[in-house]
């Protein structure tokens, strides 16, 4: 004992030694400056550069030095600790205390000394992490809990700190540090609820710090890390309780509330920026929100499947306020993105809520007027979002009541039997939705590629209606066999081939045009896949035939207009 006394005295010596030559190296530098002394010409080998390096070197060292005294005392508080001279509590509250002195002088420099501030940062930070580290795993002197929020403490108060004089080397290292310890330590001790309570607390202080202009950047690093903390406690309480024998039991309703503050944090701070802000929507902002709202919806379907139908509300619910937000407060603004991220969100919600609280009859039904409704509001109103809403909804009906997969059969698997009248309802709404739709004027890319998918899926659903009929009618007075069913599909496919190239020729509509030769090649592939391997000679002879047919006059009657134009153009003028 008399030689541990001993050599803490010795210790304590030269730590007094260093600081106050360490003092005076700081007042023989600040003496000549203070002086009216004239500036005396750089020596013959000395460049500008050295020059001004020099007086950044001289104040760089002390600053060194005072953070190499920093970890000396941290190192000396760890020699107190292990000789068991004071007791635990005392040596913890000490060196939690010596940690915050050294983040209360780091905010406390001068403005123009960030380098300063930085280091007395770092050094607060390597005197914390790993107290906190070994304190928590090697002398267990720390619930992971206790550990959390010192941690938790320890960002905000370097955020309250740095706040008035806007220091960011400070808040960026204190944030540095406390995130990847929270990590670490969530992974070493298994305790995952109090470290994510901690990050979520740093993503909130991080998000408030945004909403007032400051630290912007810092998201990016605060927002992954808590996502990955979320999806690790997702993943191993998902899986069965024998492959995580090494985690406490943890109740469903702390696991769905992680999740949704998660949510919580980041959706409410988009929503402040960009509607009450007027902020315009980072590409940061669309991927945080999307991700949080994955990782809640994610965590309520499994956690607490019997929730899926308010789950489906709340979409709808969310689906109508983001409507309202992007037609009532973003559309009249020349920027268009938050119009645009919003209406995207709001219709993909509202596809969303209506799979998860409604049956699949009466899911058909909605999105099928909805589809209409969007299309019809769209060309009246000249909005081409609400198109592609329509086009969405009318994709999303044709999944629920079972015509996508009718078709597929239809059209070139085993024909199916007769299908629900659900499927006859949608196959019309896709036809009503083009010929409403299709009117929409303009040439630019996104219209053209509106109209051609609203042409696809209303050709595909004719197509589906035409060669069910004909194999009906044909079922009268035979019984059909593959082989008619094969010369049905490729007769009602070159038929509309060719009208679609007719029409689209006579009425310039070059989406239709485009359609008929999409479809010339859906027919090679059905020969060659199908016919061909499975079919007859008659049958195939039968086929090649009209596929020759329409080979040769679809391009003919697709240069029909152009060709007529050019010739009528002359006479007119004349």
């Amino acid at each position: 004992m008399d030689d541990l006394l001993d050599a803490l005295a010795r210790l304590s010596d030269r730590l007094e030694h260093l600081e106050r030559r360490v003092c005076a190296l700081e007042r023989s530098s600040a003496v000549p400056a203070s002086l009216p002394t004239s500036v005396a010409a750089p020596a013959p080998g000395t460049t500008a550069a050295e020059e001004s390096a020099l007086p950044q070197a001289g104040g760089m060292f002390p600053v060194v030095g005072k953070a190499m005294l920093g970890i000396a005392g941290a190192y000396l508080l760890r020699a107190v600790a292990e000789s068991s001279i004071f007791p635990q509590s005392v040596v913890v509250a000490l060196a939690l205390a010596y940690a915050g002195m050294w983040l209360l002088w780091a905010a406390r420099v001068k403005a123009n000394s960030p380098f300063a501030g930085a280091a007395y940062a770092i050094t607060s930070a390597l005197i914390l992490a790993p107290m906190l580290w070994e304190l928590t795993l090697r002398f267990k002197v720390l619930p992971a809990s206790v550990t959390a929020g010192v941690l938790s403490v320890f960002v905000v108060g370097a955020s309250a700190l740095t706040w008035k004089r806007n220091l960011a080397p400070v808040i960026w290292v204190a944030n540095f540090a406390a995130v990847f310890t929270a990590l670490a330590l969530m992974i070493a001790t298994h305790a995952l609820l109090p470290f994510i309570a901690a990050l979520l607390i740093m993503a909130l202080a991080s998000e408030f710090a945004a909403d007032h202009n400051r630290w912007l950047r810092l998201r990016f690093l605060v927002a992954p890390a808590a996502d990955l903390a979320v999806w690790i406690l997702i993943y191993i309480y998902s899986l069965p309780e024998s492959a995580r024998l090494e985690y406490a039991t943890v109740q469903n309703a702390a696991l769905l509330t992680l999740a949704s503050a998660l949510f919580l944090i980041y959706g409410v701070s988009v929503t402040l920026r960009t509607v009450w802000l007027h902020h315009r929507i980072t590409i940061f902002e669309i991927v945080q929100t999307i991700i949080a709202f994955l990782l809640a919806a994610f965590s309520w379907l499994w956690f607490a499947p019997a929730v899926r139908d308010d789950l489906g509300i709340f979409c709808l619910l969310f689906s109508a306020a983001c409507y309202v937000a992007a037609f009532v407060r973003f559309d009249h603004l020349p920027e268009q993105r938050n119009y645009y991220v919003y209406s995207t969100w709001s219709a993909v919600l509202l596809v969303t809520g209506t799979f998860l609280c409604l049956p699949p009859l009466l899911l058909a039904l909605l999105l099928s007027v909805a589809a209409m409704v969007a299309t019809w509001v769209g060309v009246r109103t000249a909005r081409l979002t609400l198109e592609y809403h329509g086009l969405l909804y009318l994709a999303a009906a044709a999944l629920a009541s079972g015509l996508l997969e009718y078709a597929v059969r239809a059209l070139a698997g085993t024909f199916p039997n007769a299908p629900g009248w659900m499927v006859w309802i949608v196959a019309a709404s896709a036809l009503v939705c083009y010929a409403v739709g299709g009117r929409f004027p303009g040439d630019r890319w996104n219209q053209r590629l509106l109209r051609l998918l609203s042409a696809i899926l209303a050709v595909s659903a004719a197509a589906t209606l035409l060669v069910s009929a004909l194999v009906w009618l044909a079922a009268v007075g035979m019984t059909p066999g593959a082989s008619h069913v094969a010369v049905i599909r490729t007769l009602i496919t070159c038929a509309l081939a060719l009208t679609l190239a007719f029409s689209g020729s006579r009425w310039q509509r070059v989406e239709l045009v485009w359609t008929a030769y999409a479809i010339l090649a859906f027919v090679t592939a059905k020969l060659l896949f199908q016919d061909l391997p499975n079919g007859h000679s008659g049958s195939i002879a039968v086929s090649i035939f009209l596929y020759a047919v329409a080979l040769i006059l679809v391009p003919r009657m697709a240069r029909m207009a152009p060709q007529r134009s050019r010739t009528e153009g002359p006479s007119k003028s004349s």
